[in-house]
């Protein structure tokens, strides 16, 4: 049998003169503006212009491009070996599909097709279920791609074992590293959106709520902690704790904090900028001490071998839509692809 993997991913500039385009393809998406196509793209052009400065000078920060490609690379490697050895007559090869910078969906489609593949898993790198993430690069693949075989989607895997056993590895290594200090509080930090969309039903904020206390659950040396949210932009008001506001709160209270990026899997500029600089300088400036930050999972072997198990048993289920490991969203989330059927075809 022949599988094919894709792994998706939102991508990130390769360079200086990537990144006005990489604004645009983003604030062009429909998931992410959501006006009619007509008023969308002259704004994402005017977006995109605009931050296009300030951007860059983040990038430059990090050799001026997003390290997120290699970062997916090297996830790809490693959970094509773990599919070998846990599955040896199933010729699996992983690709990757990035919804706004190179590979985008129609490169990434015509490797699969030209691969042959039976079977196709397509698995989102965003743990937490989204309709400005999975399933925006869902749709967009399924635009593109015409090849042959049966496609299932692994639509979120929030407390998936190898995921939680990541995030504490991580975490504990960065407390022990840091003194194993009492003061400190453990600060999840996701990715923001605006509260409106939470509202229209999407799961997303519940799935960051059952990771963060799965993880936390493991951790009894770290009895305090919280969910916060980074990335805040625009007029809409969005999901709060905002993590620059739980900095200040730590360091009004006399304690330190120790960073998890909670939502992402991957090193890219919001935790390379936004965490280790941005909010390791506002730490110093509010006297938030200390300061520590957990990495993402990476190739973290029980993340990569809880991505496999996920893979091959998408492929002997029915329906095609299905979280991996211990979850199902609540009742009431309208935008939940498993509930839904989303994706089923």
């Amino acid at each position: 049998m022949k599988l094919a993997v894709v792994l998706f991913n939102l991508g990130g500039p390769d360079g200086p003169a990537a990144v006005r385009p990489f604004l645009f393809n983003l604030f062009r998406d429909p998931a992410i503006i959501q006006l009619p196509a007509a008023a969308r793209y002259p704004l994402a052009a005017l977006i995109s212009t605009t931050r296009t400065k300030v951007a860059r000078a983040n990038y430059a920060i990090i050799g001026g491009g997003s390290p997120l490609l290699p970062e997916t690379q090297a996830q790809a490697a490693a959970l094509e070996a773990a599919l070998k050895g846990r599955a040896p007559e199933v010729e699996a090869r992983a690709f990757i599909c990035m919804r706004y910078w190179e590979p985008l969906a129609k490169e990434t489609a015509a490797e699969v097709k030209a691969f042959g593949p039976d079977q196709v898993v397509l698995l989102p790198l965003y743990p937490q279920y989204s309709t400005t993430t999975t399933a925006s690069s869902v749709k967009d693949w399924e635009k593109a791609y015409r090849g042959p075989g049966r496609t299932r989607t692994i639509c979120c895997y929030p407390t998936a074992p190898g995921l939680v056993e990541a995030h504490v590895a991580a975490i504990r290594k960065a407390w022990q590293a840091g003194g194993s200090p009492s003061n400190i509080r453990l600060l999840f930090s996701a990715h923001g959106l605006p509260q409106k969309i939470i509202e229209g039903g999407d799961p997303y904020q519940a799935q960051i709520k059952a990771t963060a206390a799965a993880v936390a659950a493991q951790l009894p040396e770290l009895p305090d902690w919280t969910v916060c949210y980074q990335s805040r932009v625009g007029r809409l008001k969005w999901l709060e704790p905002s993590t620059d506001d739980e900095v200040r709160r730590a360091g009004a209270e006399g304690k330190g904090v120790l960073v998890s990026p909670i939502a992402f899997v991957s090193e890219h500029v919001e935790t390379l900028v936004e965490l280790d600089h941005e909010y390791a300088n506002l730490a110093r400036e509010v006297g938030c001490r200390p300061y520590l930050r957990a990495p993402a999972p990476g190739v973290h072997e029980g993340f990569i071998d809880s991505l496999a198990e996920a893979v091959l048993v998408a492929l002997g289920r029915v329906g095609d839509a299905r979280p991996f490991g211990p979850w199902l969203c609540p009742s009431g989330l309208a935008k939940c692809a498993c509930r839904e059927g989303e994706f089923d075809r």
